[in-house]
C-alpha cells in the first residue's frame, strides 16, 4: 500500500539493514529508546524506490544487541532483501507526547544553536548517542561564526541551557572557539 505522506509528517526511527535468517526476517536498527520501542508502532512506513510504503510488523523482537523483525508478507530471503536500507518512520501524530522539558531528536535537528553571549555557532545537524551523554551535531551556516562543524555535549542545565521551539533555538554554555 503506499502513503502519500509528504516526509516532514513523518518521523524516521530506524533502519532496516540486512537479511536474517531464512524466512524473511530482516535485522533493524532503531533509534528509539529503549530499541524495543520501535516494535510498538505498525505499520512502519518504509522508503522505497523514493517512495514511503506503509509495511505491516508481524513480529519483532530483541536479538543479541540488536533486533529483527518479520514484515507482513515476507516469507523467505528474497522477499525481505527489497526491504534492505529502507529507512523506518512514523506518523510525527502517533508518537507519545512527553512530559516537561524532554525533547525527541527530531525536535532538536535544525534548531540554531546560540552560545550565551549571542554568538551563533550554526545548526543542530543530527545527534549522536555516546553512552554517557548525546551529543548535537552542529555544522556552521552562512549566518555562523564560522564554517566548523562542532560535537556539543547535550547535558541540560551544564551545557544547554534553554531550548526554545518556537524561536528555533538552543541556547548553551559553550566557548565559540572550542
Amino acid at each position: 500500500m503506499s502513503v502519500e505522506s509528504q516526509s516532514s509528517e513523518l518521523v524516521e526511527l530506524g533502519k532496516i539493514t540486512s537479511l536474517y535468517g531464512v524466512k524473511g526476517w530482516v535485522k533493524v536498527y532503531s533509534h528509539t529508546e529503549p530499541m524495543e520501542n520501535i516494535l510498538d508502532y505498525s505499520p512502519w512506513k518504509l522508503k522505497l524506490d523514493g517512495r514511503w510504503t506503509a509495511v505491516k510488523v508481524e513480529q519483532g523482537k530483541r536479538h543479541g544487541k540488536g533486533m529483527i523483525a518479520k514484515l507482513a508478507g515476507c516469507e523467505d530471503r528474497d522477499q525481505a532483501s527489497r526491504y534492505c536500507g529502507a529507512a523506518i518512520a512514523v506518523e510525527r501524530s502517533v508518537l507519545p507526547d512527553l512530559d516537561g522539558e524532554e525533547y525527541y531528536w527530531h525536535q532538536l535537528e535544525k534548531l540554531t544553536v546560540v552560545t550565551e553571549s549571542g554568538v551563533n555557532l550554526g545548526r543542530v545537524d543530527y545527534l549522536i548517542a555516546t553512552g554517557s551523554n548525546d551529543v548535537l551535531v552542529v555544522k556552521g551556516t552562512a549566518e555562523s561564526h564560522d564554517k566548523r562543524e562542532r560535537l556539543i555535549p547535550y547535558l541540560p542545565d551544564q551545557v544547554v541551557k534553554e531550548i526554545n521551539l518556537k524561536a528555533g533555538t538552543i541556547r548553551v554554555e559553550w566557548d565559540p572557539e572550542f
